[in-house]
């Protein structure tokens, strides 16, 4: 953040928080009484709005047509291209809109880094209380500029960023900027010039919300030079980052491409100089051969593909904004996640009560109030004989001004969320309150850090012996200063403060934030003031509260971990709380083999230093935006595929930059969702781990398609190279080769879509991100299957030629050959990893059943109907050559079978020895 005095000619000031405040509205050209009406005008002018700027964006027409940019569209364009010159125009109409889908699809589910920009926006504030001519009046938050002086109260949302000038118990909730769980104390004290975000105490952030008190400040930043603009600085900087896939699918392409282009060369040579074909057959054959050999059911089918996972996914609470994203998550290496509201619940929980005879442990998390108070032997912590347990949640509850309450949504918090919790632990101890008057209050204030009441107990009732009594909770350093004694047996006994000082600190190393109760005997007071509590007090004992952990959360972890991704914890929070919650989450072990980092740490360390350490440290506390952002670069530096999940503004960058950003839905931020790739609609993180289950899945279908595709295009073309090459009469005809494939891509081709998980699936380790969709395996298995299927058709062309001599049947022979050769293909593919040799291969995907009757309907069509023998130059054919061609095709499925278990262990045995040499 950088000031610099209204004359533009002063001092930068880049750390208002580290000057005193009156030095601060000097160096603003401030005034106690505000600016006037004209100075507003001419700064407003000079400045510009409180708004965040928009990044110039690309036109409608340029973000339509980068759709398009893609090799295999421009694959299918060629093979649009080469039907249009046959003047086959129902075909090219069809391939035409399957590319203008395609584009129309992706164009639809990108999502932009000017939605987060929008979400944003959404969150300054509509009006702001300013001090102008010396009077204070409502403005539009718009307006503000730089030495405006601006009023904030318990429920604005802060309009600018300010350097405070007063303050009255202010706290504000800045977990949406830094991501720290609680309500921050604000004060107009100087901070040191280093201090963090989440340190700057006396400054009031814009977007922020105020939770409690009043506060008076001086605007030292508006607009984009705000701590939001800063971070939609961030968000638009981020380059998007290539999905696996799709830089896969462009080198499959690109080498297609090439592969296409060469055999068409050396085809169209051998044909001229070889066997002295003519121009007009040489022509026909280029053409059969781009088309047989052109994937141009590829695009479509991922696409399809795609949209079923988005399907799926979205009833597994992932709602999915780019479709490229369901399977980039499924080749996720590590994940990042934001702490609170992302593993942990967002809503503060007291986990222990220590008192000076007495530990117990209370069972529940979050605003539920279900749960006991527990003993160390596990029995239940009765009130009546548990006096000293007794007293402590009567104090705790009664010098409270929070509740909890119940909602359709569960149970929510009235108040302060310290304070929220409080009250959950006295319902499950079972305090009764009943009866109970305030008579007097002193508030709480971050100068003396507790609250105290005076309390008049209903008759019959007495604590420390009398019936009105001083009840005060807050930090308890501030309020063993003002004790004396502790509850004994029998009375009260000198406080052992050495004793609760071990005590509190094996709280705090727990990660519990940990508050004190303390109470004194005030028979006769009316009043009470600060005064009445600098001494005598007797110290009740102490609360650990905490933000826990999901339940769900630990059992996604360990899941993730034995898919081998890794998890990493990135938080605003403080060090040692996210180091506790981190270990009883399973992310950091024990003893981690590296310590948390801060962000004080990772701003000493330089870009390299960071990747040397990123992949072995498991928790990041006290971050910032740019420090998530360095994190995020320092892991893809490594290969590494990254998810970024959050809920505040400051996950916005970094969620941008991931491989694949996700957003809370519920608890999240609009600028944080509209970044996201990908949107729980549960915020529960268990929610990614079945994502990534689903992603794994769809990758899988994919690889399985596409093995099952390139060998119909190799087969075909196959068959049109060897029959140029050898100078026989084509076996088929390009409008033949059109029919098989719209055929099969109709029926076939879409059932890989929908295949079920195979067994196993998330205990595999990520697959590499540099690993191919076409791996070696796959492509021998693709080289074999063209191979098998192209010498099955050609083997039926030239068999049923020479049986009947008739070139139409034996042509239609061929196309049946290829439409039930591929059929049994389809069911070696889908067990591409194992054997088809079972059951399983004719279960678990009822559209494989509808596909093949499809199929088959198709075909009894194109054989029999006398429009399609006219427009497709096929005939009837007798039973002869239906056996002749299914048989032929249970060979396919054998031969492949043992070709797959040849390739596995041949893979099998390269591993061993890239083990052994390892």
């Amino acid at each position: 953040m950088t000031i610099t005095a209204p004359d533009g000619r002063g001092t930068p000031l880049s750390t208002p928080w580290s000057l005193p405040a009156d030095e601060v509205l000097r160096a603003v050209a401030g005034s106690p009484d505000g600016l006037t009406s004209q100075d507003a005008a001419r700064r407003l002018a000079r400045d510009g709005r409180n708004e965040l700027p928009e990044p110039p964006q690309p036109s409608v027409l340029r973000r339509l047509l980068s759709q398009y940019a893609d090799v295999l569209i421009y694959i299918l364009i060629a093979a649009a291209a080469l039907k249009g010159f046959t003047g086959d125009w129902v075909d090219f109409t069809v391939i035409v809109t399957v590319i203008v889908a395609t584009g129309l699809i992706g164009f639809v589910q990108e999502g932009r880094a000017a939605s987060a920009l929008a979400g944003l926006r959404r969150m300054q504030s509509l009006n702001a209380q300013v001090r102008r001519d010396g009077e204070w009046g409502v403005v539009d938050s718009a307006t503000l500029v730089v030495g405006d002086l601006v009023r904030v109260r318990s429920g604005d949302r802060v309009p600018a960023d300010a350097r405070l000038l007063t303050s009255t118990q202010l706290e504000v909730d800045e977990s949406a900027l830094t991501g720290e769980s609680l309500a921050v104390d604000k004060l107009d004290e100087v901070n040191a010039p280093d201090a963090g975000v989440g340190d700057r105490t006396s400054m009031l952030f814009s977007g922020t919300i105020v939770t409690a008190g009043t506060g008076e400040g001086v605007v030292v930043a508006t607009g984009g030079n705000t701590e939001i603009g800063r971070i939609s600085t961030l968000v638009t900087e981020q380059e998007t980052v290539d999905t696996p896939l799709a830089r896969q699918l462009a080198h499959l392409g690109t080498q297609l491409s090439i592969l296409i282009g060469v055999l068409a060369v050396v085809m169209l040579l051998v044909g001229r100089f070889v066997h002295d074909l003519d121009a007009e057959e040489l022509i026909s054959a280029a053409i059969g051969f781009a088309v047989a050999a052109v994937p141009e059911g590829l695009p479509a089918l991922v696409t399809i593909t795609l949209a079923l996972g988005v399907q799926q996914m979205a009833r597994r609470n992932a709602i999915t904004r780019k479709m490229a994203a369901v399977e980039t998550l499924g080749s996720t290496t590590t994940i990042c996640s934001d702490k609170t509201g992302t593993l942990t619940q967002n809503e503060m929980t007291a986990r222990a009560v220590v008192t000076a005879t007495g530990t117990y442990t209370v069972e529940g998390t979050g605003y539920d109030p279900t749960g006991r108070v527990v003993t160390v032997d596990g029995a239940t912590a009765d009130l009546a004989t548990h006096p000293d347990l007794a007293a402590l949640v009567l104090a705790a509850g009664l010098c409270n001004d929070a509740h909890v309450e119940p909602t359709d949504d569960g149970w929510r918090v009235v108040g302060a969320p310290t304070e929220g919790a409080l009250d959950v632990l006295r319902r499950k101890a079972g305090a009764d309150l009943a009866g109970v008057a305030r008579v007097a209050a002193v508030s709480f204030d971050s100068a003396h850090k507790f609250a105290a009441t005076l309390d008049q107990l209903p008759p019959g009732a007495v604590q420390l012996g009398a019936a009105r009594v001083v009840h005060a909770v807050g930090a308890p350093d501030r309020l063993l200063d003002r004790c004396s004694t502790e509850p004994a047996p029998g009375g009260v006994a000198p406080l052992d403060r050495h004793a609760w000082d071990e005590r509190i600190d094996a709280l705090s190393a727990r990660g519990l934030r940990v508050l004190a109760a303390a109470a004194r005997p005030a028979d006769g007071v009316e009043t009470l003031t600060l005064d009445d509590l600098d001494g005598g007090l007797t110290f009740l004992g102490v609360v650990g509260i905490v933000d826990p952990p999901r339940p769900e959360a630990t059992a996604a972890i360990a899941e993730a971990h034995a898919a081998g991704i890794r998890v990493k914890m990135i938080t605003g929070d403080h060090r040692g709380t996210a180091t506790a919650i981190a270990r009883e989450l399973g992310i950091a072990p024990e003893e981690g083999r590296v310590p948390a980092l801060t962000g004080a740490d990772l701003q000493a360390m330089s870009d390299d230093e960071l990747r040397e350490v990123v992949r072995d440290v498991d928790v990041y506390a006290r971050t910032s935006p740019e420090h998530k952002l360095r994190i995020v670069r320092a892991l893809q530096s490594h290969g590494e595929v990254v998810a970024m999940t959050g809920d505040g503004v400051n996950d916005a960058p970094s969620i941008t930059r991931a491989d694949v950003g996700v957003a809370m839905g519920i608890k999240g931020t609009e600028a944080t969702k509209e970044a996201a790739d990908i949107v729980l609609a549960d915020d529960n993180f268990a929610t990614i781990e079945r994502a990534v289950e689903e992603g794994r899945r769809i990758y899988d279908n994919i690889r399985k398609a596409v093995v099952f595709l390139l060998p119909t295009n190799g087969a075909q073309s196959l068959v049109i190279l060897v029959a140029v090459l050898a100078g026989l009469t084509l076996p088929l005809s390009p409008v033949q080769i059109l029919w098989i494939n719209l055929a099969t891509a109709l029926t076939l081709s879409a059932t890989l879509a929908g295949e079920p998980a195979e067994p196993g699936i998330m205990q595999r380790k990520p697959r590499s991100p540099g690993e191919q969709v076409l791996s070696s395996s796959a492509m021998a298995v693709v080289l074999i299957a063209s191979g098998v299927l192209g010498a099955a058709t050609l083997a039926v062309f030239l068999l049923e030629r020479d049986r009947t001599g008739d070139y139409a049947v034996a042509q239609t022979s061929a196309v049946m050959m290829l439409a039930l050769g591929q059929l049994a293909y389809l069911l070696n593919c889908r067990l591409l990893n194992g054997s088809a040799f079972t059951t399983r291969v004719l279960t678990g995907n009822r559209g494989l059943w509808v596909s093949a009757g499809a199929l088959l309907v198709l075909q009894l069509v194109f054989t029999y109907a006398p429009f399609m023998n006219s427009w497709f130059g096929s005939t009837p054919i007798g039973l002869r050559s239906w056996a002749l061609t299914a048989g032929i095709a249970v060979v396919v499925f054998l031969v492949m079978e043992a070709a797959k278990a040849a390739v596995r262990r041949v893979g099998a045995r390269a591993a061993t020895g890239r083990r052994a040499v390892t």
